[in-house]
């Protein structure tokens, strides 16, 4: 039987990255059916379209994989491309779809969320331009999860995603594709191997951490298959349903085993981490932390040193709450950089305009115009790079980059999992005052304005309104706050905090304690601590 009687099922809302749940919601009958039907009729039907298909190895990926195959054999799709295993990490999909010319690709994947029959799961739809779905697709596609009576699904055995090559269900070709080789390849275009091949061999030492997730089998293809880098240089390189029971996030309280090495006498020269799907990156040097705006700053100044961007920049974009240190850099180097909401659909239509080569949020992720999602091994590529081509530890060039610029002190603080009530009202009140707020002193700092972000596409004029609450201190310093879209338990309220330092003093201080002062006036206006019972953050990065 092809088509299933069905009802709407609440709650199948896509937020920043598509649909997240708990697995063992996924896992309900009909669950994931409902949602992948009405991604199809949202999309205008599957009807001879070709799709990409893959995603994180996580528990449930490979069952959810044939159902969303024998999902779109009986919705007439004409080919579906999927990784072999069902792995793809989300840059690999990405590019694949670009490659393939496909109409699309569902990319199986909860992110940097926990994995495992009681963690997390998720599906996301992208588009033919190989990134994230705009808002007005994941609005169709959650129309469609409320007037959805049926779904279509083929009943037939399962297909074999162990071996390469193609297959078939009825009429539709299920080609199984090796998941690294066309975007190890590509990096190859982008980024001088020669010579990185030559740091490796005259003794440059890394630690890449997988985390036990997708990028493992990337990395080791690249760095040290590729590049020459130590066998071993790449960690918890095989990717685990339950990433090994790790928390595949790569900041510095999750991937704390990475920073102790980093930190430790005995550190390599470079460390790096990635998350679940591959979209994300942490960067450290020898006892030198990077921070995720740092880095967007750092390689927009320096990304002409890689072949494929010799010509140098056409722009740059960055979330609202990522420090405004690439701002300086756009400035120096007299070229465009827009401010746009959180979610990397966002930087889609600049990248697609052409308007912008390089991209970055402070939730670490960086990219740039070779797909249309956040890149965490190109930025790993891209600091190799840097090393390579300067001479220079990452410590030399952070501060070579904060006297050129000065330095944007810059920390992001997570109250995760907090009851959703209990957020939403603190933020409803903030937002109540904001009109008043403007000249008034809290905890020693006074506030020249504050507002509620709101986007106007410069390509096609869509409107985003309702982004993040925003208060500009004197001086410069400012604070944000918004909640996260990415959890699937309670809600994740983040504060971002900011201030610059011009310079030439004041460019060695602790961050946390540079931002004391800004996070105290936070917290007497709008009291996260005390209305929530929380003693501080859960994640600080």
């Amino acid at each position: 039987m092809m088509r299933h009687p069905t009802q709407a099922i609440a709650g199948q809302k896509p937020g920043t990255s598509g649909l997240r749940k708990k697995t063992r919601v996924f896992m309900v009958p009909g669950y994931l059916e409902n949602f992948v039907q009405a991604t199809f009729d949202a999309i205008g039907g599957a009807e001879g379209k070709t799709f990409v298909l893959g995603g994180d190895g996580r528990y449930f990926g490979l069952e959810a994989a044939q159902v969303i195959l024998k999902m779109a054999a009986a919705n007439g799709a004409a080919r579906v491309i999927v990784g072999q295993g069902a792995w793809l990490s989300t840059p690999a999909a990405s590019h694949l779809i670009r490659l393939r010319r496909a109409d699309g690709g569902l990319i199986l994947s909860a992110s940097h969320n926990p994995g495992g029959p009681d963690e997390d799961f998720g599906v996301k739809y992208n588009t033919a331009n190989g990134g994230p779905a705009a808002e007005a697709v994941t609005e169709a596609i959650f129309a469609a999860t409320l007037e959805i009576t049926e779904y279509r699904k083929a009943e037939t055995a399962d297909i074999d995603l162990a071996s390469l090559g193609e297959k078939r269900i009825g009429a539709m070709v299920v080609e199984v594709v090796d998941p690294v080789a066309a975007y190890a390849d590509l990096m190859e275009t982008l980024f001088d191997f020669k010579a990185l091949r030559s740091l490796f061999h005259a003794g440059f030492s890394a630690r890449i951490d997988s985390m036990n997730a997708i990028t493992g089998p990337y990395a080791v293809e690249i760095f040290e298959h590729r590049l020459g880098a130590a066998p071993g240089s790449v960690v918890h390189a095989r990717p685990l349903p339950d990433f090994g029971g790790m928390h595949p996030d790569p900041n510095p309280t999750w991937a704390h085993e990475l920073m102790a090495a980093m930190m430790a006498p005995d550190a390599p020269d470079f460390g790096a981490a990635s998350d679940g799907d591959g979209d994300r990156n942490m960067i450290l040097g020898r006892g030198t932390y990077v921070s995720p705006s740092d880095s967007l700053a750092v390689i927009a100044a320096q990304m002409q040193l890689a072949p494929g961007y010799a010509g140098g920049l056409k722009g740059v974009a960055r979330s609202m709450p990522t420090s405004a240190a690439v701002d300086r850099v756009a400035e120096a180097l007299g070229i465009a950089c827009y401010e746009t909401p959180t979610g990397w659909k966002f930087f889609g239509n600049l990248l697609d305009a052409g308007r912008v080569t390089l991209c970055g949020e402070e939730s670490f992720g960086t990219g740039s115009d070779h797909v249309r999602e956040k890149d965490g091994l190109w930025a790993v590529l891209m600091w190799l790079s840097i090393l390579a081509a300067t001479g220079k530890s990452v410590a030399e060039v952070l501060a070579e980059h904060w006297a050129r610029f000065g330095r944007t002190y810059y920390s992001r603080h997570d109250y995760e999992a907090m009851p959703i009530a209990t957020a939403e009202a603190m933020l409803a009140d903030l937002r109540a005052g904001l009109g008043a707020l403007a000249g008034r002193s809290v905890a020693g700092l006074r506030i020249s304005s504050a507002d509620e972000f709101a986007y106007t596409d410069p390509v096609d004029g869509a409107v985003s309104e309702g982004q993040g609450l925003r208060l500009l201190f004197e001086g410069g310093a400012r604070a944000v706050l918004r909640l996260s879209g990415t959890g699937t338990e309670g809600a994740t309220l983040r504060l971002y905090l900011e201030r610059y330092a011009p310079g030439p003093d004041g460019l060695a201080d602790d961050p946390q304690a540079a931002l004391a002062p800004i996070a105290q006036a936070v917290e007497a206006l709008v009291g996260i601590c005390r209305r929530s019972g929380r003693k501080g953050p859960d994640v600080v990065t």
